[in-house]
């Protein structure tokens, strides 16, 4: 399902929201929204497959976000299903491979030592990184969509109800707790918070970011991305749901229905915003901002004032990821599984490819060489070069 919360909703209402998300409320692939087709392409620009293999079942028909953990040198992958593999980042050979017993709502999480995963029964499970083989469980008060986040000493998931826990990280003890206000409706979607030495930053469904003290979980700032306005719960809604972007001393954040906004990470002040709408944090690079927006629009800003550089609306309600860059380009699927490069200069569509059909919903990853590892909804895990056709 798509909502949390009150479970009743008109259908009239619901489409324009499930068409800026790409969710049905019984279906992760329809859309009341027509998405437009899949645009053609004078493709100039060719995939080339350094390797891939499956995980599992990937998600296996849940609605879920289980991006692999990549640590530079091995990938961890997980799906719905149980099946956790370690693989070798350069070639895709299997290091090890764990089926567990659960099934698996929340991963991959890391640090230097263990994995963490969060499984359908809303237990916090830490694994070794060596094997797999699991170190301590803890119970959780509900289920929680984001990865677990740790900075080796403490490991920081959120639970759907809006809180934040943090546990430590060796012994599986829990250290704090700290409850977020949740709105009657609210995404299914969440936001890894960000786990510093000092400071966790947090995302919660009513529109706040918040800095949480790592020691005792107390609040230390907040700032509001987005604020409710409408009549209905529907339209109301502002939620986070895209990890923010930490940029030296500043935290750049997108909402839904929200603005996209550069925060001091120490303060909370806002640096600069301005109005805009997204299931993903943006992508930085070249000195520009580029934002796959809630409607399947993709933009580029220019960095230094935010003036828009190009809107590219080819992929509208297809649900686009969010943004990896890769050299001159960058790299998006869809709800279908295509994959889709643009030029990071117009905007241009300069190649593509139908690679898993049960979609893609993970963002793809920059690895330590250059290349992209994408993976598939439906648990297909490869690593891509971007080549120009002669």
């Amino acid at each position: 399902m798509l909502l949390a919360g009150n479970r009743l909703f008109r259908a009239g209402v619901f489409s324009a929201l499930v068409a800026a998300l790409g969710i049905s409320g019984c279906s992760s692939t329809d859309t009341f929204e027509q998405p437009v087709p899949v645009p053609e392409v004078d493709e100039t620009v060719d995939f080339k497959t350094v390797w891939s293999r499956s995980v599992g079942e990937g998600h296996d028909g849940d609605f879920l976000y289980l991006a692999p953990l990549n640590t530079g040198d091995i990938v961890y992958a997980a799906s719905a299903d149980g099946e956790l593999v370690a693989v070798d980042a350069e070639t895709g050979k299997r290091k090890w491979k764990r089926q567990l017993e659960d099934r698996i709502f929340a991963g991959v999480g890391g640090d230097l030592e263990r994995l963490y995963l969060v499984t359908r029964e809303a237990d916090l499970v830490a694994l070794s990184r060596e094997d797999g083989q699991e170190l301590w469980r803890s119970a959780l008060p509900t289920e929680a969509l984001a990865a677990p986040q740790s900075n080796g000493a403490l490991v920081v998931t959120q639970t759907t109800d809006g809180r934040v826990l943090a546990f430590d990280a060796a012994k599986g003890e829990k250290r704090w707790q700290y409850d977020g206000v949740v709105p009657v409706l609210s995404l299914r979607a969440a936001a890894a918070p960000l786990v510093g030495g000092d400071m966790v930053i947090a995302s919660f469904s009513n529109g706040k970011l918040m800095a949480l003290s790592a020691d005792s979980g107390q609040p230390l700032w907040q700032y509001e991305v987005g604020q409710p306005q409408g009549r209905t719960e529907l339209e109301r809604l502002v939620d986070i749901a895209g990890q923010p972007l930490v940029l030296d001393t500043a935290v750049m954040v997108t909402g839904y229905q929200g603005k996209l906004a550069l925060v001091d990470i120490r303060t909370g002040q806002e640096i600069w915003s301005r109005k805009a709408s997204s299931l993903h944090a943006p992508m930085v690079g070249g000195g520009n901002i580029y934002l796959a927006s809630a409607n399947g629009d993709v933009i580029a800003y220019r960095g230094s004032d935010r003036r828009e550089l190009w809107l590219q609306d080819a992929l509208s309600w297809r649900q686009p990821t969010q943004p990896a860059m890769y050299d001159d380009y960058l790299v998006l699927g869809d709800y279908e599984g295509y994959l889709h490069v643009l030029s990071r200069e117009d905007g241009s569509l300069m190649g593509q490819k139908d690679y898993d059909g049960d979609g893609l919903r993970v963002p793809l990853q920059r690895m330590a060489n250059g290349n992209l590892m994408v993976f598939g909804n439906g648990g297909k895990l490869s690593v891509f070069k971007l080549e120009a056709r002669n």
